[in-house]
């Protein structure tokens, strides 16, 4: 959050009296504050805050930039400015968690105010819609959390989205922030969900009544032709109004394409036939809605998992109170029972249990949690915490009775965020999806073009015009490309429920089919193929003072940066200190790449990698080069020490492979992706010891992060497709470029969920091969949905203008689109293959 001190009302741009001395002024940015939020929300902001005794006013202001300000005059004889800051930002939070915003913006925008009115108007009478309105690009929605969900304004967006606006700007243009418009099969009616469903089994069985009148009971044709029109009707009812909404857009679909068969088929007398066709085309809508919804639910279900309510321990008698999720607030601590799901991320604080983390991170076994061993620490920086006391809303306790202090408010959850990604994933389509999107738009005019051609056969063949015209209606029931239509995105969907429910997040159709085609694997070092958890291995010192008068300098620096090595380095060299003084560091400056420098006691000390100093002409003595260079041979990561002209000497760190690297680089292997690289800031030697050790094809060390982007794009150059697997943090720049970018430990990473394509929600390298195994299983499930889709319609095309008769053509059409389906819901189950154990892993 950026801040900008406000010494008086001018400054400011308050309006009233001047500040007295007593009274400090401080500029918050409001985008910092409410980053989604409008108006309203700005105002309950200011409101609540000046409803504070210590807060004399609260009012926005315009910044240098014209983007608005939070104006704060508070008594600083009573708080401090960081106080403030603090209470803005609480106050901020509870607003966001109370309100939700969306935004629905059509590809062409809503420029028809009275289209828009409508869905407004349509909004409003939502329970728990606060406000609705329609600008000149969008429709905006702000709701009460706690009373209606995103995704229930979404699904009536949607619904409302089907009659009214063409389908590309459903798909194309999503709706914002807390949920999307989601284009889908799939109706409501007087039944609910399962209404086109029920309206089909009513079409079938008066088709079958009027069979049956008509063959065994010699009833008047009259009363046939009545129950065929209610099978009509029931049929045709849903078909009826998607084929309308596409057609008012100048748009000629397959449902259109049903609909002119089966009135084509009434018109030449085949009343039965044309009913069969609306019949089967009903049953194949209704189900392959329902299979679709399979794998849908199975992303919903995701949102369930979180509890409502949570036992809440206040007060300075400790007596628990049972409150709503959403009411939760930073810092409140949350009692857990043994077997309850955890209402809220945050740190444990009393008591130890084992986790079963599978609805987040898609971990097996159940982890042990155990408190902090500093709660204020862990308060100012909870982001540092260490995984066996961080734990996640959704999450299972075990036997154990548990407290944690909560670090998220409920709308901001890593479960709540997943759900969200997940959601926007269903809407990012893959290049194959808008190729079959495109080949539509141009197949179904084309083949409407040919039936109208067809209608003049009797020129050149002698039959009747009406076998003409039944020819040309069984043409277009076969050349209607349903499965075509359907064939992408019901494998996208299932393949994103499948590795959501393993710990993995696809964001969307694109990031899945680029993983399936990656060439190579970029892996960063550090915390994705070693444990990230170096330690001191060996200590080095030049000077009388010995090793502690090193590992105290050493520790007084590093303990104010949160780099791995230097956490090892505090952490290590305090047990080796054994409790003896620390001094004090100030001025304290991170050499990105490099090291760190600081003063110690009016000294300027350095830390770093050889390099920092090589490049300034600071050679270390021959001696201790000579221990660094046998230390660098060793494996180790080395950290000179230098204070003012004194060298004080060298610390040695290891950071060991993870058990399971080798045998995923194997299994890698062997779905195909031979082609390693691992890319790593330390020592060429250091990074050539690891991959020999965990069977990466070749190293890269004594890389900045520049270099990595470097790196990555001379791969693409060489190898095409390229992913990059690294934590998120330091590896973003070289993840962003690359094809395909991986977060390992994504877990309540705010960055790593935000800038990976794919994200391994645990700590564990052995969902990759999953994800990668997946992916592919997921190209190939197109691949034979597209093939099988596009020959079904080349086989009946002909078999039609040859004499094959609508019901056959409508019984294979039907038959192909389930099956594709069916296909692609195999993704659902697709397991995750054990690692072999590798007793003498493969060097490269």
């Amino acid at each position: 959050m950026r801040i900008v001190a406000c010494m008086t009302d001018r400054d400011c741009g308050a309006t009233g009296r001047n500040d007295t001395p007593a009274i400090k002024t401080l500029a918050l940015e409001l985008a910092d504050l409410l980053p989604s939020s409008d108006e309203r929300c700005a105002d309950r902001l200011t409101y609540g805050l000046a409803a504070d005794v210590i807060i004399k006013q609260a009012h926005l202001v315009a910044g240098e930039t014209r983007k608005p300000r939070l104006c704060v005059h508070y008594d600083a004889s009573a708080v401090t400015a960081s106080d403030i800051q603090l209470r803005a930002r609480q106050a901020a939070q509870t607003i966001t968690s109370q309100y939700g915003h969306l935004s629905w913006s059509p590809t062409d925008g809503v420029d028809d105010v009275t289209i828009g009115m409508e869905l407004v108007e349509q909004l409003q009478t939502i329970p728990g819609v606060v406000a609705a309105e329609a600008t000149p690009t969008a429709v905006e929605v702000e709701f009460e959390r706690a009373v209606v969900t995103a995704q229930e304004i979404v699904d009536v967006i949607g619904e409302w989205s089907r009659s009214q606006v063409p389908e590309r700007d459903i798909e194309d243009s999503p709706a914002h922030e807390d949920g999307h418009a989601d284009h889908q099969h799939s109706h409501g009616g007087i039944f609910g969900e399962r209404s086109e469903l029920i309206f089909a089994a009513l079409s079938g069985g008066l088709l079958l009544t009027g069979w049956l009148l008509a063959t065994f009971a010699g009833t008047p044709r009259i009363v046939e032709l009545v129950v065929y029109s209610l099978a009509f009707f029931f049929g045709a009812y849903f078909t009826v109004q998607e084929a309308y909404a596409s057609v008012r857009h100048g748009r000629f679909e397959i449902d259109f394409l049903m609909l002119v068969s089966a009135a084509g088929a009434a018109a030449l007398g085949e009343v039965a036939e044309g009913a069969l066709l609306l019949f089967l085309f009903s049953v194949g809508h209704a189900l392959e809605g329902y299979a679709m919804g399979r794998a849908r639910r199975a992303i919903e279900a995701l949102a369930e998992l979180a509890p409502k309510t949570a036992l809440v321990r206040r007060g300075g008698t400790g007596d628990t109170v049972e409150i709503p999720v959403a009411d939760l607030g930073i810092g409140d601590v949350v009692v857990v029972r043994p077997n309850m799901r955890l209402a809220a991320d945050g740190f444990v604080v009393a008591g130890t249990s084992s986790i079963d983390q599978a609805p987040v991170t898609g971990e097996s076994v159940p982890v042990d949690k155990r408190p902090v061993p500093d709660v204020a620490a862990a308060t100012a920086a909870p982001e540092l915490v260490d995984a066996t006391a961080r734990v996640f809303a959704g999450t299972i306790n075990g036997a154990g009775a548990i407290e944690i202090q909560v670090t998220r408010l409920a709308g901001d959850s890593t479960l709540a965020r997943v759900v969200r990604l997940v959601a926007e994933a269903q809407t990012k389509t893959t290049s194959t999806q808008r190729f079959t999107d495109k080949f539509q738009r141009i197949f179904v005019p084309t083949i409407l073009v040919g039936v109208a051609l067809l209608l003049f056969a009797g020129l050149v063949v002698d039959e009747p015009f009406t076998a003409t015209v039944y020819r040309a209606l069984a043409v277009l029931v076969a050349a209607s490309p349903c499965a075509l239509a359907i064939a992408t995105p019901s494998a996208v969907l299932s393949s994103v429920a499948r590795a959501a429910k393993a710990g993995v997040l696809v964001k969307g159709g694109a990031a899945l089919e680029e993983l399936g085609r990656v060439k190579v694997l970029a892996f960063d070092k550090t915390g994705t193929l070693t444990e990230g958890r170096p330690q001191i291995a060996d200590v080095i010192a030049t000077t009388s003072g010995g090793d502690e008068e090193l590992l105290s300098i050493a520790v007084a620096v590093e303990e104010q940066s949160d780099h791995p090595l230097a956490r090892a380095i505090v952490r290590d060299g305090r047990a080796r200190l054994s409790g003896a003084a620390v001094p004090k560091a100030t001025n304290v400056r991170a050499l990105i790449g490099r090291g760190i420098s600081a003063s110690v006691d009016g000294v300027e000390v350095r830390i770093g990698k050889r390099e920092l100093f090589t490049e300034a002409g600071q050679h270390p003595p021959s001696q201790l080069a000579a221990d660094v260079d046998f230390l660098e041979q060793s494996g180790r990561t080395t950290m000179l020490v230098r204070a003012g002209e004194h060298w004080l000497g060298a610390i040695g760190l290891m950071d060991v492979p993870r058990p399971e690297a080798a045998a995923v680089i194997a299994q890698l292997a062997e779905l195909g992706i031979d082609d390693t690289v691992m890319l790593s800031g330390d020592n060429q030697r250091v990074a050539d010891a690891v991959a020999a050790q965990v069977g990466v094809g070749f190293a890269r060390g004594d890389l900045m992060p520049e270099d990595k982007v470097s790196e990555i794009a001379a791969l693409r150059l060489r190898h095409g497709r390229v992913g990059m697997v690294g934590d998120g943090v330091n590896d973003a720049p070289a993840m962003a470029s690359a094809s395909v970018g991986i977060a390992m430990g994504a877990a309540g990473s705010d960055v790593a969920l935000e800038t990976a394509d794919v994200a391994l929600m645990a700590d564990d390298l052995t969902a990759l091969p999953f994800a990668v195994d997946l992916s592919r299983r997921s190209s190939r499930i197109i691949k034979q949905n597209l093939w099988a889709s596009l020959g079904i319609v080349a086989l009946l095309i002909p078999a039609t203008v040859l004499g094959l008769g609508i019901g056959p053509a409508v019984l294979i059409h039907e038959g192909s689109t389930l099956i594709v389906v069916v296909n692609a819901l195999r993704l659902l189950a697709t397991p995750i293959r054990p690692l072999a154990p590798l007793n003498n892993p493969h060097v490269r």
